[in-house]
């Protein structure tokens, strides 16, 4: 499913439903406001969340019925949602108003009958990152070094709702390990005005939570956690040069590949600069990094030499950069467990990537790479995989 925003007064904005297995978009679709864009999908792949940044609501969408089971309207606008269950989701609203308390709050939110169950005080709130369980949120506020821990299970017990732990640099996200016991704090550093780029360790199973040993990385954003191996992208002020590629770019950003088991880097590679929020390992070990307002180098639609945007693909098998030649902002990322291929929101289009070879898929359904949408594309989920 792909949220498309309309671009032109005959252009109805929607989500899009599409063929998995021939990469064609299905007639019909889901009506959900005019501007929707950031998704959000339980594990189960049952309830998905549509956010439509014109009215600052939550479509919930039914996916096996395809229908839309009702709408929650939030207090502002996000960029960061989650359902770790299919009954109840998560999203971060900094411009949330609270009464006694600066702006921000993680807004509960009910998927079976779709409201909103509580408004979690947390000022700044701009990002949520659950847990496999749910039962423990970490919640991430621009220009602040402590990171929010959230347990909404208390929410009716009586009991501290949140814990602020400090002593972190610019944390913006984390990744949970398997256990859930540990988080990968991924500190910003420099990169968000801070001082150094670091993965942190924070121990979820302590009382209070506490902040451990880290590692310096050059930028940390986005990261991907496989097995002992923690893939962390973002910028370095220090090490922004693109030695090693072919490229009219003056900076590109860094892919640093970090084990967890020792807290060591073992390698860097450069990659697309721009902010770093998008990461996904597809098939074939192929690892997806997208990135937002990148340095665009040519025009896709021209392409007389080089050209460039914000997608990297890095082969963790044989330890190679692909960066494809396409422009724009990656907005969604999607692989798949049963097809060699990847789709990528770039740009506002939908682009189909074969990762037996890193680039555009062309076959007797999809002639160009792209499924051709009207409208402008912003994110991509799986409801089902076949």
């Amino acid at each position: 499913m792909a949220s498309q925003s309309a671009s032109s007064p005959t252009a109805a904005g929607g989500l899009d439903l599409i063929d998995g297995e021939y990469d064609t978009l299905q007639r019909g679709g889901i009506s959900a406001g005019t501007s929707p864009g950031l998704m959000a999908i339980d594990p189960d792949r049952s309830v998905l969340l549509a956010f439509d940044s014109a009215t600052n609501k939550v479509d919930v969408v039914n996916t096996t019925k395809e229908t839309v089971a009702g709408t929650i309207q939030l207090q502002g606008p996000t960029s960061s949602m989650v359902a770790p269950q299919s009954t109840v989701g998560y999203a971060a609203v900094p411009a949330a108003p609270i009464n006694g308390s600066p702006a921000g709050a993680v807004v509960e939110m009910n998927l079976t009958s779709p409201s909103i169950t509580a408004t979690i005080s947390v000022p700044g709130a701009q990002t949520v990152v659950s847990n496999l369980s749910g039962t423990q949120l970490l919640v991430f506020s621009n220009d602040s070094n402590a990171v929010t821990v959230v347990s909404p299970l208390e929410l009716n017990l009586g009991v501290p709702l949140t814990t602020t732990v400090p002593g972190f640099d610019r944390p913006v996200n984390a990744v949970f390990s398997s256990d859930g016991g540990t988080a990968y704090i991924l500190n910003c550093g420099a990169e968000c005005g801070g001082k150094q780029a670091s993965v942190q360790l924070l121990n979820l199973t302590s009382t209070p939570p506490t902040p451990g040993a880290l590692v310096a990385v050059d930028g940390a954003t986005i990261a991907f956690l496989g097995g002992s191996t923690l893939w962390v992208a973002g910028n370095s002020p220090t090490n922004s040069s693109c030695t090693g590629q072919t490229t009219a770019a003056t900076s590109c950003g860094r892919l640093d590949i970090v084990d967890v088991g020792s807290l060591t880097v073992t390698g860097s590679l450069p990659i697309t600069d721009g902010y770093h929020d998008r990461i996904d390992l597809g098939s074939n070990d192929q690892l997806f990094i997208g990135s937002h307002t990148c340095t665009n180098i040519g025009n896709v639609n021209n392409p007389q030499g080089e050209v460039r945007g914000c997608l990297s693909i890095y082969n963790t098998t044989n330890g190679t950069i692909v960066i494809p030649p396409d422009n724009g902002d990656v907005t969604g990322l999607q692989g798949f467990t049963t097809r060699y291929v990847e789709y990528v929101a770039e740009g506002g289009n939908l682009r189909v990537y074969y990762t037996m070879t890193d680039a555009l898929l062309i076959n007797d359904y999809i002639l160009t790479g792209t499924i051709i949408i009207t409208g402008s594309i912003t994110d991509v989920k799986a409801i089902d995989f076949f």
